[in-house]
């Protein structure tokens, strides 16, 4: 059974008014929630085939901050497609992901990934499914099962196992 995780990016820095929305770096509050997460990851033993990763700075310093927690064998694309893609056009990028892949960790952003978790729960935790429809925070993971292949992803085939937050860990 396929296992989908969404990231949505930590908390990233206005800081720099001269920046571009696409180059907005993480905040201090955003790496230290990334190192939260990270260590959730790790011990919950979260390893997936592959990585895909907008290529915003802030969803590659999320990234990055996960280190070793996902494992050795992943591997990470970053992509530009991924930055600021809806809920659709996510779906049509994952039905690209090879037969065989057994898990894909997507890093995006909001509000793509939050609609993206809506659009795929069929079933599963009630309570995720109403906290995702709530709110995605900053460095949250979502994770989803699914029966089939990537190309037959789509709406309500997939089953929510949980949402989780830094804030919820402490």
């Amino acid at each position: 059974m396929p296992t989908l995780y969404l990231l949505r990016h930590a908390k990233s820095s206005w800081d720099d008014a001269d920046a571009s929305d696409h180059e907005r770096e993480l905040a201090p509050r955003g790496r230290r929630a990334t190192k939260v997460i990270a260590r959730y990851i790790r011990e919950h033993r979260i390893e997936p085939t592959v990585v895909l990763c907008s290529s915003a700075r802030r969803a590659v310093e999320t990234r990055a901050g996960l280190g070793g927690s996902l494992g050795s064998s992943a591997s990470t694309s970053v992509e530009e497609e991924l930055y600021g893609a809806t809920a659709e056009e996510l779906v049509e990028r994952l039905r690209r992901v090879p037969d065989g892949t057994e898990s894909v960790l997507l890093v995006g952003h909001n509000p793509g990934l939050q609609d993206l978790g809506i659009l795929l729960a069929g079933g599963g935790d009630r309570d995720a499914l109403a906290r995702l429809r709530t709110k995605l925070p900053t460095a949250a993971l979502v994770t989803l099962d699914f029966e089939g292949r990537w190309r037959e992803l789509g709406p309500v085939t997939g089953t929510l196992r949980s949402v989780v937050a830094p804030k919820d860990l402490g």
